[in-house]
């Protein structure tokens, strides 16, 4: 073993006995950039779209909630063991994919910075909506007051990005995760619903179906098919690519394994593969237990949103649109007691703010990963920079997104169910089809960068096919049953727009790496 290595291998701790012991209340001392990406989630997967799926399906809904959380789960721990066992970020290792260099990773940042400021307004226009109806205001500028409330909103959580980074966003997000669970909890037990449907809703697949009053009641809804709704579901609930990608990259702040000390040499891949009692596998179960700890947060909380849909939303004919993103399911609460309205209100801002800065966060991390791991030298001496560039690139589209929204609505050429429409074929990238993608690159990196016995057990590698298999279908299929075939239709309900769009990212990627490699080769002979 080298000096540098051996100093590397010396620096890395020995896993807490705990995580060993079999009790879950110790489990939580691992607890960390999982809870973050929960808490990430709950702004739009657990506190909109879980209420709108029970409201629509009932308790049914659950069984797709439960999958796709183990199936994600099986994806972020497959990229996270992977950080601690080797210290290197799998968009380093995409680096490497047939083709020219770095051709993938930029085009996962081709496409992050087109749909990461669609998320990035999303969630401002979603709180938008909430202080417009907590002022009273929902009907000032034709009903597009909202978007105004929404670019305030944005200025300020920006303001407060350039103040932040993860350790601030870790202490913030499980705050907000613990106060909502307890929350979450309490609601559930006090509305009593029927558990024998819940439980039964959550272990057995049922057939999805609309429920007859939607076509007359919400024609905007029911002019796409189940499986599209279905779709937008699985994209939001428990996060998304990119959302896995930052999680791996956040690692490094907690030291696990080889994350955050430095890259393993082949030496110590070789030692740890013949060392079962190696440091760096050992810590493996950190993220193991993380990732569990996230996605059982993310179901129960979809526990709690899709009875509040059953129970209150869906006999009254009510669902979560663009109009009332939040303010139905503070039904759920007041009909416990008046005065926990106003806490669900609190709760609801909190966990959007949460959300938004997670975002921009997210988008700092996966932003300076791909440079990198494309251009190392570059991020390491510009990471203020690139964090700049991240952050004003992302606000500065949300705004021209909500400006643009603020518009439609105002001049009636739109409705409010605007930003819905044009986050669904940004969410089934980032949330379907970038998943199936990434679920089976990793059994790719692990068979070409690992010595056998550290790669994945064959458990865990037919969960990331099947997931892969799942996700890549359903992502095309939404793509394609997404399409608005009305007269007048924005492009963005296009299929071809989504797909072609997606096709050109692909093209102009292969491209620029081409030309990179090329100047990289040209002035390593100059040198």
């Amino acid at each position: 073993m080298s000096n540098d290595s051996a100093k590397n291998a010396a620096t890395i701790s020995p896993p807490p006995a705990i995580m060993f012991q079999g009790n879950p209340i110790g489990w939580l001392a691992v607890l960390g950039p999982g809870a973050v990406i929960a808490s990430i989630t709950l702004g739009t997967g657990e506190l909109i779209f879980s209420s709108r799926g029970g409201a629509l399906f009932g308790y049914n809904i659950l069984f797709v909630f439960v999958l796709i959380s183990l199936l994600k789960w099986g994806l972020v721990f497959a990229m996270s063991r992977h950080m601690v066992l080797t210290g290197v970020h799998p968009y380093t290792r995409m680096v490497s994919l047939p083709g020219p260099r770095g051709w993938f990773p930029l085009m996962l940042l081709l496409i992050a910075s087109l749909t990461t400021p669609v998320w990035t307004a999303f969630f401002p226009g979603i709180l938008g909506n909430l202080i417009a109806i907590i002022t009273d205001t929902q009907n000032a500028f034709n009903g597009a007051a909202q978007y105004l409330w929404g670019i305030g909103f944005l200025f300020t959580v920006v303001m407060l990005t350039f103040l932040g980074g993860y350790t601030i966003l870790e202490k913030v997000q499980i705050t907000i995760v613990g106060v909502m669970i307890l929350s979450a909890i309490f609601s559930l037990i006090m509305y009593g619903p029927d558990w024998l449907a819940m439980l039964k809703g959550g272990m057995i697949p049922s057939s999805l179906k609309y429920p007859p009053w939607l076509p007359e009641k919400h024609p905007e809804i029911s002019k796409y098919s189940e499986w599209v709704e279905t779709t937008r579901y699985i994209g939001v609930i428990g996060g998304a690519g990119f959302d896995y990608l930052a999680y791996t990259s956040w690692l490094r702040e907690k030291h696990w394994g080889w994350a955050g000390v430095g890259e393993a040499t082949t030496t110590d891949l070789e030692k740890a593969a013949l060392d079962p009692q190696d440091f760096s596998r050992g810590w493996v179960i950190a993220p193991a237990i993380d990732c569990a700890v996230s996605f059982l947060l993310v179901v129960l909380f979809s526990a709690v949103f899709v009875a509040a849909g059953a129970i209150v939303l869906g006999p009254n004919q009510q669902i979560p649109n663009g109009d009332n993103f939040l303010e139905m399911q503070s039904t759920f609460v007041a009909g416990i007691h008046p005065w926990m309205k106003p806490v669900y209100f609190v709760g609801a801002f909190l966990t959007l703010f949460g959300t938004l800065y997670g975002t921009l966060e997210i988008a700092i991390t996966v932003c300076r990963e791909i440079v990198q791991a494309i251009h190392r030298d570059y991020a390491v001496h510009n990471q203020q920079r690139l964090r700049k560039i991240a952050v004003l690139w992302c606000s500065a589209g949300a705004t021209l997104i909500l400006v643009w929204s603020f518009y439609l609505v105002y001049s009636g050429r739109g409705d409010t169910s605007v930003l819905i429409k044009l986050m669904t074929p940004a969410n089934l990238f980032t949330g379907v089809l970038s998943c199936g993608i990434l679920c089976f690159l990793m059994p790719w990196i692990d068979r070409r960068f690992l010595p056998q016995p550290l790669r994945m057990h064959i458990t865990l590698l037919g969960l990331n096919v099947i997931s892969g298999g799942i996700f890549l279908f359903l992502g095309i299929k939404g793509y394609w049953d997404a399409h608005d075939p009305s007269p007048g239709a924005p492009i963005y309900t296009k299929r071809w727009f989504a797909i072609g769009g997606i096709l050109a990212m692909l093209i102009v990627s292969l491209l620029l790496a081409k030309v990179l490699e090329k100047r990289r080769l040209n002035k390593n002979i100059t040198a």
